[in-house]
């Protein structure tokens, strides 16, 4: 396991002060780079070791870097535009959840349950589901097959809106799951409550 306190995100390094085209020319590749454990995100983790980030920050190419970019409005207006144009796109575009047979639907969402390997608290071994489990998998299911929306946010990268239209998009893709699905929409509603 990585030790965190000897790491710096890659949100961190921007909020040192660092744009996203110093990172690149002046830290190159990450340090560590993969999925976060903890949470679910398409974006991969990038993390830099913190003592490479402060000897890089001492250097005059970070000091010249730093002053030429300035808080470049034009870099700043373009990630503007790029954010608000991803919002409308995610806002305009038609979510078709896929229309199963009840039985198959519970089927489908018990098989992913089993390839994800997990295992609810309070299953029993042989299988069965908790009560209110089988709606939360479902849900999960239909979640999982719309993960081809994700493709709206390719272009967001660091803090610039991505955290605001990944919450858009999700609820968006909630509330098409319980509309397409009447029975799971209060699961639906849960969850886009929890993500706020």
């Amino acid at each position: 396991m990585t030790d965190r306190t000897t790491y710096v995100s890659h949100a961190g390094v921007r909020r040192r002060g660092w744009t996203d085209t110093m990172v690149r020319e002046l830290l190159g590749t990450p340090d560590v780079q993969g999925r976060d454990p903890r949470r679910w995100s398409p974006a991969p983790l990038r993390l830099y070791l913190l003592a490479r980030v402060e000897t890089v920050e001492r250097t005059p190419e970070f000091a010249a870097t730093s002053a030429n970019s300035g808080g470049s409005s034009a870099a700043t207006a373009h990630a503007e535009r790029r954010r608000a144009a991803v919002l409308a796109a995610i806002r305009a575009e038609p979510i078709e959840v896929p229309r199963l047979p009840g039985p198959e639907l519970e089927r489908r969402a018990v098989r992913h349950r089993q390839l994800l390997g997990a295992r609810s608290p309070g299953t029993p071994p042989g299988g069965g589901a908790p009560a209110g489990a089988l709606v939360r998998w479902q849900v999960g299911y239909l979640r999982h097959a719309l993960a081809r929306y994700e493709a709206l946010l390719d272009g967001l990268y660091g803090e610039t809106g991505r955290g605001e239209a990944e919450r858009l998009l999700r609820r968006r893709l909630y509330e098409a799951i319980g509309t397409a699905y009447p029975a799971l929409a209060q699961e639906c509603r849960r969850r886009i409550a929890v993500e706020r």
